[in-house]
């Protein structure tokens, strides 16, 4: 024990000596191990920190309160609730019964001798310096100390009168306002004055406005009502603090009278899953992450760390081995004073250790302080606040060893190598003749095929990604495990080569101790770098071929459909001032009840409109049968596949694009000129005062279309769910079909304003849709964005521009990284390369070799190791990205064949096109733009002439 201690003490002193001697060759091992640990200890930290216990989470959504109470909507009946509060179902309900729905009164819920605060939740548009802005509107007492923790403080005081609010520092800056500005909301003049800011620590860039209760939200409600608007509509909630808090037991008795409670006790000590009746009912259960998921979890992790591992010693592998060399002569002195081969094994391997711990340390440590440095970056960037500072010691210790394990994997082989070598050569400095590994290889090709065949297997029979990633995997370590032999192989085409490259690739595959690992470290990160962009390049060719345009190419359409259209004019005259437009086209849509009544609301006042389908029109695929169920079981597979195929009412037609309420819009023929609708007959027949229709189910056996009014829109559903006829108010309009299967971007009929009057409808302004002469710029874009901004309106603002890929900057950055991976991991083996031939660079030299022959010999060592690793690496990556898509193609062709027999796809429907492209921008950059780039930058950093020595005897 003494002997082995004091070996191992004497080769940790050797190998800091060394180390330190050689300060950039350490400093670079190093930082390739510290940066990761680093990485990786920064996430752990604020992955952590950022982990809310249950008890920092109550602080910040019930602050000091026991419980939070709210309606479940189900008017008043039983209900079970699960413990954080948030689903809910009915107690008893069959299953043909109606979901019931309804408020009742919480108030009356409240234990006896309970402190309540009432939280009301709003929305308004509130002016700022620049227009309107969205802006959520809360009513809460934030001064009682029940509150306190939901909303802290940051400046000024909390309001104390009812003209007097406080806002989130981010509403500050978003809206140029400060403390002391006053504030009013769109359609209600009243003035209130901004006294303080504060944040959500868990939504630190919402915009919200923090009011007394009572004090903004009703009176702005009437005030809209009397504009003729509906009020807003608002959730609230109570804050309820009672002595001795609310058990489990406490929280099913609330629930009987049709209340959600979220109550502190049981979020702080959760009761059994056994114990919660809803888990128990069918389709509900507790759907959190279990140990599947995080078995499944943790092996991603561990993949992604072994191959991170497994690339950093392959890149540091090396820098050990000429470390190793370098002391060659020292390690024959310990082997001629007695030393074991075990002795200069552990020097060797102590290199790796010193730098490993050495990495550990600064990683860690660097990691803690830029955590607590870039702490308050961190949090906004999430939008979130650390609960606290969270340094789990046992996880940092364990992504430090982790550093530690690199190391000393890396300098294994370097160190076997070195105990290898008889103590005669180490003296003398000669090399010897190392003959390569035969078995290494062979395993590699046995990891090779099986990895292929596993992948096969996986995208041909069993579609499970899984097995696809873990063949793949296996595959590459074949490859890599082969390089040392693959390197010999491309040593056999240096003849046809001249000097300076023939003499690079012998040196090449003469040394590949260092040029293995090098080449290696470039194939694994390359490979990984095709198979993601052939991957992605696949899925955008998928995307580009099955995009659907949502509009003509260049068109633009603008709809607001709040407020009854108010904001329209000036969204019209923005589009047209800021966009190249060159013909535009205004259109309305109709409006059942008050003018300020939203398309698919249900306030008081409100209804809706449909167009009518005739029933002899309606597909018998949907259409609703007598008390309900579902339509399609009447059918066989057979019978479905034929409609499907074969009945026009049930055909999908190419109506796709732009979303339109009730598929009518409002408008002049100017509509399908900037739709592209080419069609004299449907101009005259607008302006005949028609309905021109593009959908054929809509007309009825006398040649009109009937549009439907429905006021009672409580009746309507009910109706719908018993599968009756909708009552309303019918209008029937003469309209003309367009002929053939005209592309209408999502409008399925056209009236003209005066044909809407006379049928009984009233409309109101939607938007616009405009035709351009050339396609808006960024500038423009902007321009128009901010404009639309100001007015504070959900504006839906589409612009066609064709398809865009959205891979190409993601593509651009894999092949950056590889290339600099690439120019990294050969610059290394150039580096160790030159240090080693610097006897036979003196010969050269000596002979009268050119000055310039040292500068183009170390541009081709480095270019070979290039294009080797990319050539491996370019070839090994494609088998995942082949994998993949062949395991969606069969995926989505099984489901294709599935609904094909099933009857929902026509027979004569082609089969799913899952395209494997091959990215060869991308390629042509790997393979012929970052090795010639690495050969350029080794040649111009060396210098032409070395300093002449006398070559030691040999």
């Amino acid at each position: 024990m003494k002997t082995w201690f004091h070996s191992w003490r004497a080769a940790i002193r050797i190998a800091r000596r060394d180390a330190w001697r050689a300060k950039g060759r350490s400093a670079l091992v190093l930082a390739m191990i510290a940066l990761p640990i680093l990485g990786v200890s920064a996430f752990d930290l604020t992955f952590r920190s950022a982990e809310l216990s249950p008890a920092e989470k109550l602080d910040r959504t019930i602050g000091a309160a026991d419980a939070r109470f709210r309606d479940a909507d189900m008017a008043g009946v039983p209900i079970l609730q699960d413990p954080a509060g948030e689903m809910s179902a009915p107690a008893r309900k069959e299953d043909d019964e109606r979901w019931p729905s309804g408020p009742t009164d919480v108030t009356k819920t409240f234990p006896a001798g309970s402190t309540v605060l009432t939280d009301r939740v709003g929305s308004a548009k509130l002016t700022t310096s620049h227009g309107l802005l969205m802006t959520e509107v809360r009513e809460l007492k934030a001064s009682d100390p029940v509150a306190r923790g939901i909303m802290p403080l940051l400046e000024g005081r909390y309001p104390e009168k009812n003209d007097e609010v406080m806002a989130t520092s981010h509403f500050l800056e978003t809206s140029g306002l400060s403390i002391g500005s006053t504030l009013s909301a769109r359609n209600f003049e009243r003035p209130y004055r901004i006294v303080g800011s504060y944040e959500l620590p868990d939504s630190l860039k919402a915009d919200q406005v923090n009011a007394l209760p009572g004090a903004f939200l009703a009176p702005y409600g009437k005030a809209a009502e009397k504009a003729g608007l509906s009020a807003p509509d608002s959730s609230v909630s109570y804050l309820v603090r009672k002595p001795g808090g609310f058990t489990w037991n406490t929280v099913q008795e609330i629930n009987t009278k049709g209340v959600l409670v979220a109550s502190r006790a049981v979020l702080l000590s959760p009761p059994a899953d056994a114990d919660v009746p809803l888990y128990q009912k069918d389709g509900w259960g507790n759907y959190e992450a279990g140990p599947t998921d995080r078995a499944a979890e943790l092996a991603a992790a561990a993949t992604v760390v072994g191959l991170a591992m497994l690339e950093i010693c392959l890149l540091a592998g090396p820098a050990f081995a000429v470390g190793a060399r370098r002391s060659r002569r020292q390690l024959g002195l310990v082997g001629a004073n007695g030393g074991a081969r075990s002795h200069i094994r552990a020097i060797v391997l102590s290199g790796g250790l010193v730098i490993g711990v050495a990495a550990a340390v600064v990683g860690t440590v660097l990691a803690v302080v830029l955590t607590l440095a870039l702490q308050p970056l961190l949090e906004r960037a999430m939008g979130q606040r650390f609960g606290s500072f969270d340094v789990r010691p046992l996880e940092i210790l364990a992504i430090a060893l982790l550093a530690v394990l690199t190391g000393l994997l890396a300098a294994i082989v370097p160190a076997v190598t070195a105990s290898r070598q008889s103590v005669l050569s180490s003296l003398t400095g000669r090399r010897g003749v190392r003959r390569s590994n035969r078995v290494l290889p062979v395993i590699g090709l046995v990891a090779l095929l099986l990895g292929g065949s596993v992948a096969l297997f996986g995208s041909l029979v069993t579609e499970q990604v899984a097995v696809v990633a873990a063949g793949s995997a296996l595959a590459e370590l074949g490859v890599v495990a082969m390089t040392p032999a693959l390197v010999g192989l491309f040593g056999r085409s240096g003849r046809w080569l001249p000097l300076s490259p023939r003499l690079a690739l012998r040196d090449a595959v003469r040394n590949r101790g260092r040029t293995a690992p090098a080449v290696a470290a470039v194939l694994a990160a390359v490979a990984g770098t095709v198979a993601v962009s052939t991957y992605m390049a696949s899925r955008e060719a998928e995307n580009r071929a099955s995009y659907e345009p949502q509009l003509p190419h260049g068109a633009v359409a603008a709809f607001v459909r709040e407020e009854g259209g108010r904001d329209v004019p000036a969204v019209r005259e923005a589009v047209q001032r800021y966009l190249p437009v060159e013909l535009r086209a205004d259109v309305d849509r109709v409006s059942v009840g008050r003018p300020g009544c939203s398309p698919w609301g249900d306030a008081a006042g409100c209804g809706r409109f449909e167009v009518v389908v005739p029933p002899a029109n309606e597909c018998p695929l949907y259409a609703a049968l007598p008390g309900g169920g579902d339509p399609t079981e009447r059918f066989t597979p057979d019978q479905r596949r034929k409609m499907v195929t074969d009945d026009w009412r049930c055909k999908e037609s190419s109506h796709g694009g732009i979303y339109v309420d009730g598929g009518l819009l409002v408008g002049d023929a100017k509509v399908l000129q900037v739709l592209g609708v080419d069609d004299p007959g449907a101009v005259k027949a607008l302006a005949d005062g028609k309905v021109v229709t593009f959908d054929r189910t809509q007309i009825d056996k006398n040649g009109t279309v009937g549009l439907k009014q429905i006021t009672d829109t409580a009746a309507a559903d009910k109706a719908m769910e018993e599968g009756r006829p909708v009552p309303g108010k019918v209008s029937s309009v003469p309209a003309y079909l367009v002929p053939g299967d005209e592309k209408s971007y999502g409008v399925r009929a056209l009236i003209t304003p005066a044909a809407a009057k006379a049928a009984g409808l009233s409309t109101v302004p939607l938007g616009m849709y405009a035709a351009t002469d050339r396609l808006a710029d960024s500038e423009q874009r902007q321009k128009l964005d901010g404009e639309i901004a100001k007015l504070g309106s959900n504006v839906e603002l589409h612009v066609e521009e064709g398809f865009v890929n959205e891979y190409g900057i993601v593509l651009l950055s894999l092949a950056i990284f590889a290339g600099l991976v690439t120019i990294g991991a050969a610059g290394i083996a150039t580096g160790l390369a030159q240090a080693d031939a610097e006897a036979d660079l003196k010969t050269l030299a000596a002979v009268g070799a050119p000055p310039r022959v040292r500068r183009t010999l170390s541009g081709f060592q480095c270019g070979v190791v290039a294009a080797m690793g990319v050539v491996l690496g370019s070839a090994a990556g494609l088998l995942p990205a082949v994998g993949l898509r062949l395991t969606e193609e069969r995926d989505r062709l099984r489901y294709h064949e599935m609904s094909v027999a099933e009857g929902w796809t026509g027979t004569d429907t082609a089969p799913p096109d899952v395209p494997i492209v091959v990215p060869w921008e991308t390629l042509a950059v790997l393979l012929v733009a970052v090795p010639l780039g690495a050969a350029l930058l080794a040649a111009l950093v060396t210098r032409s002439r070395g300093a002449l020595a006398r070559r030691a005897a040999t």
